[in-house]
């Protein structure tokens, strides 16, 4: 069975899209309706925009979305999914890939959650922090010894876990990990703590956006960042969207409930190979590609 992943904020890179657009004519068309809906011309960012232009998340997000999402159509029969999921921004590439939201809202979607998370990110200081190889459990116990909001924010594969949070909470949860035994507890260059309680403004806002969004069961089954199950009921995917925001990615869960429903080749549509490199940390035998 195939799987196909959808890559997440970080992947991007100047340049991203440019073949899609120069060379299909379909691809063409959905940039410059993208243009049209975002009132800014994006694809110039994308293409020729500095590393500094495609940081700023109002853009990195609706940048990798379309990247991702312009992809999957040009393939045409070659995106028959038995199965979806896509980390963090990238879930909803994978639902808009899937038929569950059309390529307009999803867009529009992205485009709000970016900002309400930009306006999240401006109101209180905070950032995230990746953690190398301790037990998820025992990052967990550290964070919830701390006093201040720090919490795991991304599993992303064995013995590799962001935690996001209040800066000072941070600072001490590295020190403590690194104390434990972490071999790296490095700050991330981020605006914020995302998947966190930071993000509650956020959450709150995008839950009106969704709410008054059309959600179509998807052509395959979405397994969502929030339990790392498989959905296709409406009413489940706009309720795991919202709760999203600021609850952690579980990816190394997801990938091995997929793989244990079947999943036997995994490809990633979108900027990168990011995903491509978590899924064989968590299984080594599975079959892994990618399309950029």
């Amino acid at each position: 069975m195939k799987a196909f992943v959808f890559p997440g904020q970080g992947a991007q890179f100047v340049g991203m899209g440019k073949d899609l657009y120069d060379n299909n004519e379909t691809a063409r068309a959905m940039f410059e309706k993208a243009n049209e809906i975002l009132g800014f011309r994006i694809t110039d960012l994308m293409f020729e925009g500095t590393d500094e232009d495609l940081r700023q998340t109002k853009v990195t997000q609706p940048a990798i979305f379309l990247h991702s999402v312009i992809l999957a159509k040009t393939l045409g029969d070659e995106f028959k999914p038995d199965m979806v999921a896509g980390h963090s921004l990238g879930e909803f590439s994978a639902l808009t890939a899937a038929g569950a939201l059309s390529f307009e809202d999803g867009l529009k979607l992205v485009a709000a959650r970016a900002m309400a998370m930009q306006k999240a990110c401006e109101m209180k200081p905070s950032t995230m922090a990746a953690v190398l190889a301790l037990p998820d459990e025992k990052v967990e116990e550290i964070c919830n010894g701390i006093d201040g909001i720090v919490v795991c924010a991304n599993y992303n594969c064995p013995g590799q876990i962001v935690i996001s949070g209040e800066i000072e909470a941070i600072d001490k949860a590295c020190e403590q990990l690194l104390a434990a035994g972490a071999k790296r507890a490095l700050k991330l260059k981020v605006g914020g703590a995302f998947h966190s309680p930071c993000m509650e403004p956020a959450r709150a806002e995008l839950a009106q956006a969704i709410e008054a969004t059309e959600v179509h069961a998807p052509i395959c089954p979405v397994y969502q960042n929030v339990d790392a199950k498989p959905h296709t009921d409406p009413t489940e995917i706009k309720a795991n969207l919202v709760a999203q925001l600021t609850a952690p990615v579980r990816w190394t869960q997801t990938v091995k409930n997929m793989i244990a429903d079947g999943a036997t080749e995994f490809v990633e549509l979108g900027p990168g190979k990011v995903l491509q490199g978590l899924v064989m940390k968590i299984d080594r035998n599975a079959t892994v590609s990618g399309k950029q």
